[in-house]
């Protein structure tokens, strides 16, 4: 029972933190929060997956996927956006196309999210509020 809490907790947390990423560059009073959660986010991807072995690597989806093999889940994805279109979209889609929309997402936001810092801060507006 607590595992399956658990799970539904990360389901939420997770896919938050991952739509925070993806917009949080929009509204002002986020944009430097934004930036430092996505600046975080890739230094996972590439620094920890260096340490680890496995560029993309995000230290969420290893304690979910842990989790879920307690739970009894098999055959688990590499990538967390990956299961998450698998389990709440029913999508199958290919790994690897995934994979792609997901670092062009990515940086995607982190262009806009430098973009509207870098601007707010040349304006001399206040970037914490």
């Amino acid at each position: 029972m607590a595992y399956h809490i658990i799970d539904y907790f990360f389901v939420v947390f997770h896919s938050s933190l991952i739509l925070f990423n993806l917009f949080g560059w929009i509204w002002r009073r986020t944009r430097i929060y934004n930036l430092i959660i996505l600046l975080l986010t890739g230094a996972s991807w590439l620094f920890l997956g260096l340490i680890v072995g496995t560029l993309g690597y995000c230290p969420l989806t290893d304690w979910h996927f842990r989790i879920l093999d307690k739970l009894g889940v098999t055959g688990l994805p590499n990538s967390y956006v990956k299961y998450l279109t698998d389990r709440t979209l029913g999508l199958n889609m290919e790994a690897s196309v995934i994979d792609k929309i997901t670092l062009t997402a990515f940086l995607l936001a982190l262009a806009f999210s430098l973009f509207f810092n870098v601007r707010d801060l040349m304006k001399g507006k206040r970037i914490l509020q």
